[in-house]
């Protein structure tokens, strides 16, 4: 059963111009696994990624109904990718979260779909 669904959009360019101004944001929005993901790609790829990543964990939050906020936060969700590069969600829960990433040239878009399990 569904018990969650959530989608989030972010600009790409919106993204650059936070990470020109606050370079910290990154450590506040990746897990030190995802960071080390990050420093591999290209400048080009980082923006994407982080975009990337940023829109799967505000769309995590919409679905689960609590925001990014006191309860939870950026560093609570990490999101890693298997061999064929499909993300998925390592923590807060291993199972019964569904994620798609997607990106364009001016945005990324997350929707994340969570199941609750009898």
């Amino acid at each position: 059963m569904i018990s969650g669904i959530g989608v989030d959009i972010v600009e790409l360019e919106r993204i650059s111009e936070i990470v020109s101004s606050q370079p910290k944001f990154i450590k506040r929005v990746l897990t030190d696994a995802e960071i080390k993901q990050f420093e591999r790609l290209s400048p080009n790829r980082r923006i994407e990624y982080l975009a990337g990543r940023f829109a799967a964990k505000e769309a995590f939050a919409k679905a689960a109904g609590t925001g990014i906020g006191k309860d939870l936060s950026f560093l609570d969700i990490e999101v890693a990718t298997d061999e064929k590069g499909k993300p998925f969600f390592i923590k807060p829960l291993q199972t019964g979260a569904h994620l798609s990433i997607s990106h364009s040239r001016q945005y990324a878009v997350a929707q994340v779909v969570l199941e609750k399990s009898f």
